[in-house]
């Protein structure tokens, strides 16, 4: 094997064989840096998405995250539910107020007198008016179902439900 050895050395490639065996290894090496980085990077993903689940298969944690979805998409339309209920509600909310003041007798000088109307989107709710007087305030209610009322209103009346639906 010894002589083997030395007619390889004197042979006119040594150098050469040698060369490129150099440049495979060092080929190799960072070869296995890439793959060694690659690798890290997976790592780092598969904790990331394993993370504290205590769970060993990505089959069990992607099963679970899909009940986890489940479940929220369940509770998204039960709020979605309550939204629209809510939002029927809110129409049927008193939130519309109108004020109008105006002087009820000529005879006094200021415009002590008021009607207020309160009133929903369906213009359905109450007109309050006070009427001032000298010595006496007279307070009147009337109920209001879209727009109209049982009982007669006055203009004033009229302009505060006007002014109550004007609003936003």
């Amino acid at each position: 094997m010894n002589e083997w050895m030395d007619a390889w050395m004197e042979a006119p490639y040594y150098g050469v064989a040698i060369g490129l065996l150099a440049v495979v290894v060092v080929l190799l090496f960072i070869w296995i840096a890439v793959v060694g980085r690659r690798l890290s990077k997976l790592r780092r993903q598969y904790v990331q998405v394993m993370g504290q689940t205590g769970v060993t298969s990505l089959e069990d944690v992607i099963v679970g995250l899909r009940l986890s979805l489940d479940e929220q998409q369940d509770m998204l339309q039960g709020y979605g539910r309550q939204l629209a209920e809510f939002g029927h509600l809110l129409k049927d909310t008193k939130g519309k107020i109108g004020v109008f003041r105006y002087n009820a007798f000529s005879n006094q000088g200021s415009d002590m007198s008021f009607s207020v109307a309160i009133v929903n989107e369906d213009s359905s709710g109450v007109v309050l008016t006070g009427l001032h007087g000298r010595d006496e305030t007279y307070m009147y209610a009337k109920p209001l179902q879209q727009g109209s009322s049982a009982y007669a209103l006055t203009e004033e009346e009229q302009k505060a439900i006007s002014l109550a639906l004007q609003r936003e």
